[in-house]
């Protein structure tokens, strides 16, 4: 059934607004009617309309990965059941929490209702749904395995987002740790430290270079507080907006998270990882392998390895093998591209793309591991340098003024 938004109006003259599936207009006036509603306004939701996504909507009713896990989870279960695919559709419709999924959901059964194929109906939201999971249906459609492409897309789906929420876990403790430092450092500059050197500025002494510093940088807290708030804030929105939204910041970007010290190694086997799996769910579907790429490409999320997968789609159609676009890349491990050969040579590259993801992930876990053990000590050290610096610079010029009593 399609969705319909409607503006009300209850019987203290309060007006509200919202959604509601049902067969027509008059079905939904009806039952609001019911609910002791005046109607205002009732409108059938376009397509259009479900595709604009505002700012608030953007920043509070995203689709998560989270919620298509969930979703393919549900398309796969109810398609193995051999559930007609309009009733899978209108079920998934009421059991969906998310405003945005539920209003793309709905207008997708509408679609294949009137005639259109899923994939094709799915395709009008690539935003929410991406090209990866339309082109693994489009293939299943196409080879008539559409059950089973969908099974290897949630399992996909939801070792992606079990991979995502690992890194994310590991990250938070030092993230919160450095966050935590950079508030505490500030307010101890801004109001303990000059309380703490005034004595030291009143008595005259010449005091230790260290000493000297400590207070013109509290100096400088002190007084400009508010610009250094200004300066850092709009620094960081400049910094956001360059690598999200310009091209050369994206690109730049991308190139240093796969250099950066000690997390370097860690990006570029998450981004080898989701490579090898995405190509893997694409080719046990019936992908040719040149679309294959291309939908890997849309979906790695790194114009580094991107521009690696357009040269192998350039291979690819001149006649190379897979594997061949792969090979002298230094981003790329020199056994995956080996590896592949040795599949493709055999005829079962799907099977060893399976063990490659295998491997690489637990390389991921393992560093993972090694990344949170190393990061604790190193915090500690920092946290040591800092209150030995600050101790160095309150307590030396103490020492020498009492010696020299």
């Amino acid at each position: 059934m399609p969705i319909f938004s409607y503006r009300v109006k209850d019987k203290k003259g309060r007006r509200a607004n919202g959604i509601m599936e049902a067969a027509s207009e008059d079905n939904v006036a009806e039952l609001l009617e019911k609910k002791g509603f005046f109607v205002l306004d009732v409108s059938k939701k376009k397509i259009q309309e479900i595709q604009e996504t505002h700012f608030a909507e953007w920043l509070f009713n995203r689709v998560s990965s989270k919620d298509l896990v969930i979703f393919f989870h549900q398309l796969s279960l109810m398609i193995r059941a051999n559930l007609p695919i309009i009733r899978i559709f209108r079920i998934l419709v009421r059991q969906t929490e998310n405003k945005k999924l539920k209003l793309a959901i709905s207008a997708v059964a509408d679609e294949v209702d009137g005639g259109a194929s899923l994939s094709a109906s799915m395709s009008q939201f690539k935003d929410i749904f991406g090209s990866f999971a339309i082109n693994v249906i489009s293939s299943g459609e196409t080879s008539g395995r559409l059950a089973e492409v969908v099974d290897y897309l949630a399992d996909q789906q939801e070792k992606d987002y079990g991979l995502g929420s690992k890194i994310k876990g590991a990250m938070i403790y030092p993230a919160f740790i450095v966050g935590a430092l950079f508030v505490v450092g500030f307010l101890v500059m801004t109001f303990v430290i000059p309380q703490t050197t005034a004595m030291l500025k009143d008595t005259g002494a010449t005091l230790p270079l260290v000493t000297q510093i400590l207070i013109t940088v509290s100096d400088i807290f002190k007084n400009f507080w508010w610009a250094i708030i200004l300066v850092g804030g709009g620094l960081v929105v400049f910094v956001l907006y360059f690598v999200t939204q310009v091209k050369m910041g994206k690109e730049w970007l991308d190139r240093f998270q796969l250099h950066v010290p000690i997390f370097g190694p860690l990006f570029q086997k998450i981004y080898v990882v989701r490579i090898i799996r995405s190509l893997e769910t694409l080719l046990k579907g019936g992908v040719p392998a040149a679309a294959a790429m291309e939908s890997v490409r849309d979906l790695v999320g790194n114009s580094v390895y991107a521009k690696i997968l357009d040269e192998a789609v350039r291979l690819v159609n001149e006649g190379n093998p897979i594997s061949e676009g792969f090979n002298d890349n230094k981003e790329v491990p020199l056994m995956v591209s080996q590896m592949m050969s040795v599949g493709e040579e055999t005829g079962k590259l799907d099977e060893v793309l399976s063990k490659l993801g295998d491997f690489y992930t637990k390389e991921i876990d393992n560093a993972v591991g090694n990344l949170t053990t190393m990061i604790e000590p190193l915090i500690m050290v920092i946290l040591g340098v800092a209150v030995g610096g600050f101790v160095a610079a309150v307590i030396l010029p103490t020492w020498q003024m009492a010696g020299a009593m």
